[in-house]
């Protein structure tokens, strides 16, 4: 009977310690690169699908798909928000030079955030609640993290998924209907 009980006090400390480091999407705040900051808790019951970006990777022209996709599903919810990071050491000197560059050669609109690290241990909360929850570390830019409109993680992709693959647009349409 002991064994049962520190069995069960485990696993509700594991839930609870769970619960605390991932709360879902609400209550992130990344800032913005347009000035002011992001709120995630702005887009409770949407979709968002996140994605760490880098202007310098043999990845960036997938910035057109992830503008495409967020035009395509925007006006039924989608959220597409843009995490450039010099993580992996393929990204422009400042956020300045990174919006400018995405307006002019990709016409970006969507949100985008200041340059943010994704990984290690200055990683944006964000990110390390999403390796806590579901041990999903970005291993090179454009790693994809859908949340679903209840909050928690829905999918991951890593670069070579295309944003509007079907394999994405499957799962986010999934989310719309």
């Amino acid at each position: 009977m002991r064994a049962f009980a520190r069995l069960f006090s485990a696993l509700l400390t594991s839930f609870w310690f769970a619960s605390v480091a991932w709360a879902g999407m609400a209550g992130y705040s990344f800032d913005s690169i347009d000035g002011g900051t992001i709120d995630t808790g702005d887009w409770a019951g949407r979709p968002v699908l996140v994605v760490n970006t880098a202007s310098q990777c043999a990845f960036t022209p997938q910035y057109a798909e992830l503008q495409a996709l967020y035009d395509r599903y925007k006006a039924q919810g989608l959220v597409v928000l843009a995490v450039p990071s010099d993580d992996f050491r393929q990204e422009l000197n400042s956020s300045e030079e990174v919006k400018a560059f995405c307006e002019l050669t990709f016409g970006l609109d969507m949100p985008m955030t200041d340059i943010t690290h994704v990984r290690g241990a200055k990683a944006h909360p964000f990110y390390a609640g999403v390796k806590a929850e579901t041990g999903f570390v970005p291993g090179w830019n454009f790693h994809k993290v859908l949340i679903g409109p209840d909050g928690q993680v829905t999918a991951t992709w890593g670069a070579r998924t295309r944003p509007m693959s079907a394999e994405v647009t499957g799962v986010i349409e999934g989310l719309l209907n």
